[in-house]
């Protein structure tokens, strides 16, 4: 097949692996990927990079990304140097849960630990979970943080416990509700469970509120 129809094919395809190509062109590995290379087709970031696909046809997401069936593509190339643009477009910097719903990796996955020796990229602990900033914007992004975390109210787990434990020890300090909400494996701020109780009232039957 001569490298129109080979083309055409592959865009009816829209994903393909090398051994797919090589059928296609009836040419070798080495030819194949010199006419990758001149396509300047993607690779995919997952599976193993064994997929591509050509530049016209993706259609990236808001962060750069597409997907076709399970098979992930970025605009930014490989899965690390997505991660580090993602980092960097963030305005809080990113949690490995956050980062890891967006390429569609487990949360304890070894690439975040390999993060830690990305140039530009910098690790933080924050309220018990690891946070990664960009170096460039880490000022900016750990500011915004701040103000964020200092105006959060829990998330819907976060307030069962809360409650839970609030019914439980009706007469706890907020201090001794966040030692016992935080004994079960979250670490939430003490502060968000006073914004909490505050918000639905509950607080001035809380002593030691502050």
């Amino acid at each position: 097949m001569d490298e129109s129809a080979a083309v055409k094919r592959f865009q009816r395809l829209k994903v393909v692996t090398i051994e797919q190509l090589v059928d296609l062109l009836e040419s070798s590995v080495i030819t194949v990927r010199r006419q990758l290379k001149k396509w300047k087709a993607y690779t995919s970031f997952n599976m193993n990079g064994r997929y591509y696909t050509l530049p016209w046809i993706p259609r990236f997401d808001e962060n750069g990304i597409w997907k076709y069936q399970r098979i992930l593509f970025s605009k930014y190339g490989t899965l690390s140097q997505t991660i580090c643009q993602l980092i960097g477009r963030s305005e809080t910097g990113l949690s490995a849960r956050q980062i890891a719903q967006v390429v569609e990796v487990a949360s304890n996955s070894s690439v975040f630990s390999s993060l830690q020796r990305v140039a530009g990229i910098r690790r933080e602990r924050q309220q018990g979970r690891f946070v990664y900033f960009s170096d460039e914007r880490y000022q900016e992004q750990k500011a915004a943080l701040c103000q964020e975390q200092q105006s959060r109210l829990p998330s819907d787990a976060e307030a069962v416990m809360i409650l839970v434990q609030y019914i439980k020890h009706p007469r706890s300090s907020i201090e001794e509700l966040s030692e016992r909400v935080n004994g079960q494996g979250r670490s939430i701020d003490r502060n968000v469970i006073h914004r909490f109780l505050e918000h639905h009232g509950l607080l001035k039957k809380i002593p030691d509120t502050k």
